[in-house]
């Protein structure tokens, strides 16, 4: 789509919308200032704006009001929306002083999304395809994920400041993508820090439960439940790493830990490993991995088990069992930055037991998918698990998301996602 179609999809969009829920970008938006040297990561372009930074901090505004950053002396550092509700006080969409943000620079910004997943090979199977189209900070549109299985899209919105677009955003994801279905959620989570109610986010073009959504990924055949599953359904980020992986599993007896519903385990399985142990805590998660191996033929190969992640792999060291190969995926650890030290010490402990369950020439996959823990921080931490198990770890591989998880610099947070392939020595 050209910028002048995008223009006349956002025209027929403002004629469909009452002036009472379509936002207009104001001409003077209100200015807030930041503390004495508090401008620099701003003049970096980061779009975060916490209320600790600022001299005013916006109380008094509305949730998605458009504002001016400033520095201490009235200088202009960048325009975004404010949400008094939110310790992230402001995001940052635009950092020229002439761009106003109304509903037309949300659909540019959507197109340029999109555009930017085709600059690769382009898809050849989009009927059956699941693939990331908007990924928040990354995609200068921070607080919206969009991703898309088949004809459905899966939008998450994690900024409160952004509901007040919603509407516009919606409507022109539907017809650029020209999707059958939009569901869109918001996590509790999110609800709680972003001053919202969850059920703001329920909405589905049909009036029905939607069915699962059916997809192919890495030669298999899946379902992805957008209304009920984690986030908005699925983790895509991690499907070249499920193919990597895999690569190390063949004639293997694999270990895979926090499975989810199976991505790690289903890959090695279709790449021919020999076994594979599947735990998770989430009996939904084991539910949706054991379908998933059913419907394509790998049931004799996988067993799964539905236990915590710490007492499962100390049940399987204490009896003495071993894995050629170990898999690890938590959740994330480290929400925020109070919580790194905690993080690392459960990195530490996961993947100490996971290495005590290898032998030599064993191979360990571990991620991690907490963006508070830095690249260096989390190989650091394996450093200290061979020194405390008296083994050397080779990495042989050191991976990050799929290219439809693009990374902004000006964020380095969107650097969240690690895989490491290591030997063990």
């Amino acid at each position: 789509m050209t910028r002048a179609d995008a223009g006349t999809v956002c025209q027929e969009i403002r004629q469909k919308t009452s002036s009472k829920t379509q936002p207009v970008s104001q001409p003077n938006p209100p200015r807030l200032s930041v503390k004495p040297s508090r401008q620099f990561p701003f003049l970096a372009r980061h779009p975060w704006v916490h209320a600790h930074a600022l001299k005013d901090d916006g109380a008094s505004l509305s949730c998605g009001e458009i504002v001016d950053l400033v520095d201490s002396e009235d200088r202009f550092l960048g325009r975004g929306l404010v949400n008094p509700a939110s310790r992230l006080r402001v995001r940052l969409y635009s950092f020229q002083e002439d761009v106003g943000i109304d509903d037309e620079f949300f659909c540019r910004r959507i197109d340029a999304a999109i555009a930017r997943r085709r600059l690769g090979d382009l898809p050849t199977d989009l009927a059956h395809r699941a693939e990331r189209l908007i990924f928040s900070e990354s995609d200068l549109l921070s607080g919206l994920i969009v991703d898309r299985y088949a004809d459905c899209l899966g939008v998450q919105f994690t900024a409160g400041a952004l509901l007040r677009w919603r509407e516009p955003i919606l409507e022109h994801l539907r017809r650029v993508v020209g999707a059958r279905e939009v569901v869109v959620r918001i996590d509790a989570k999110t609800a709680k820090h972003e001053g919202i109610h969850e059920n703001v986010g329920e909405h589905s073009a049909s009036e029905n439960p939607l069915e699962p959504i059916e997809y192919r990924q890495n030669g298999l055949d899946l379902r992805v439940d957008l209304q009920g599953g984690q986030k908005t359904g699925g983790y895509l980020d991690q499907r070249c790493n499920h193919a990597a992986a895999a690569a190390y599993c063949v004639g293997k007896r694999v270990l895979d830990v926090c499975c989810y519903t199976g991505g790690f385990g289903l890959a090695a399985a279709k790449s021919g490993a020999d076994s594979i142990t599947a735990i998770d805590s989430s009996a939904n998660a084991i539910e949706g991995a054991r379908a998933s191996a059913e419907r394509n033929g790998l049931t004799d190969r996988m067993t799964f088990v539905q236990e915590d992640c710490f007492d499962g792999l100390n049940r399987l060291r204490e009896s003495g069992e071993k894995f050629d190969v170990v898999i690890l995926d938590p959740p994330r650890f480290a929400g925020s930055r109070h919580q790194i030290d905690q993080a690392l010490r459960a990195y530490r402990r996961l993947n100490s037991l996971a290495v005590d369950l290898l032998p030599v020439g064993g191979v360990l996959v571990t991620c991690s998918c907490s963006g508070r823990v830095s690249r260096s921080d989390f190989l650091n931490m394996l450093v200290e698990v061979g020194r405390r198990c008296g083994r050397d770890l080779i990495v042989l591989e050191n991976r990050g998301p799929a290219p439809d998880h693009p990374l902004a610099v000006s964020c380095p947070e969107s650097d969240y996602l690690k895989c490491v392939i290591a030997q063990i020595s």
